[in-house]
């Protein structure tokens, strides 16, 4: 397999050439932004996994910029295993912090996307339009899948918020906010 051999995998590209992508390039900027921004707010020992995040992000930014002005398929995997490895802690953090999971339950989970996604993506492959995207459409159809199992939790939270401010707002709304 020759890993330097030109890839063509959008309709922005115009050619082999390093600025054949220039859009797409130049977006990664927004990657590199937000990972540097969102480091410098997270402070303290606390935030490990949001600083690992971000760093992981800023590593997405490198990595697509490489893909989208040398596309190859050794740049295309610069691209993709940040991705992965984003996805994968995510996941891990997610389902530690949303669900309240001991860490070794998380990893599990964690674990358990590779043969998902290995099961998933040739399903979605079928689904006309998805193209080159169907990779990713296992990770929406997760975050959807976490989504409709926090809405619970999601909505007791804000309706305790409203509960909570009842007495600190009373006479602001003329009813407070109880009945939220």
């Amino acid at each position: 397999m020759n890993w330097l051999a030109p890839v063509d995998a959008y309709c922005e590209r115009t050619g082999p050439d390093y600025w054949s992508e220039p859009v797409n390039a130049v977006t990664n900027l927004a990657f590199l932004i937000a990972a540097l921004v969102l480091w410098r707010r997270l402070r303290g020992p606390e935030m490990a996994m949001g600083r690992a995040l971000a760093a992981v992000l800023f590593v997405i930014g490198i990595g697509s910029w490489l893909f989208h002005t040398h596309a190859n398929r050794l740049t295309g995997l610069m691209d993709v295993l940040p991705i992965l490895g984003f996805i994968l802690l995510y996941i891990f953090a997610a389902t530690r912090d949303y669900f309240g999971a001991r860490p070794w339950v998380a990893a599990l989970v964690t674990a358990g996307f590779i043969p998902y996604a290995a099961a998933s993506v040739p399903l979605f492959s079928m689904i006309r339009g998805f193209g080159s995207s169907a990779s990713y459409a296992p990770v929406a159809l997760l975050i959807l899948i976490y989504a409709a199992l926090l809405r619970r939790t999601g909505i007791l939270i804000v309706s305790l918020s409203f509960r909570t401010l009842d007495q600190p707002l009373c006479g602001v709304p003329p009813f407070g906010t109880h009945f939220l």
